[in-house]
Parts: structure tokens; sequence; C-alpha cells
């Protein structure tokens, strides 16, 4: 899902499987287990798995909501990601 988080970057950390993130103009960066990426504040961006599973450890403030700028049915309040 396209998405920015205008006040705050967003790190990732692939534990393992394979990511592809999208960025608006073409841009895509593959990454892979072991590899670490940050998305700068503001920055329009797009995850997508490659194929199977993903784990990933977002590194990010508590304010930071995991669909940015879009909200969807998928969208959880950080109260709502810490009860489970």
């Amino acid at each position: 899902m396209w998405h920015a988080h205008e006040k705050e970057d967003e790190c990732f950390h692939i534990i393992s499987g394979s990511l592809l993130m999208q960025y608006e103009g073409g841009k895509e960066v593959r990454l892979v287990e072991g590899d670490v990426h940050v998305v700068p504040a503001g920055v329009r961006h797009n995850p997508l798995v490659d194929k199977g599973e993903c784990h990933v450890m977002l590194v990010e403030t508590v304010t930071t909501s995991h669909t940015g700028d879009v909200k969807t049915d998928r969208t959880r309040t950080v109260d709502e990601q810490l009860a489970r």
C-alpha cells in the first residue's frame, strides 16, 4: 500500500525472506535477510513481499502509524497493536 510518514523515518530490518521497496518515481530497492533500510520521512513508498513470507523488524517511534497517511480496514491504532 502506497503511503508516507510525514514526520518520521521508518527503518526496516529484514529478519527472513525478501522485500521489494518501491518509491514514487519508479525507484525500487530489493531487501533480503540481514538488510537494514531507512525510508526518509515524507517519502511515499510501497513495501511488497517478494514471495512467500517476509519477517521484518520495524524500528520507529510509537507515534508512527503503520499505514502512514492512508487509512484502510487494515489500519490499527498503537493500542490495538500492543494488545496482541
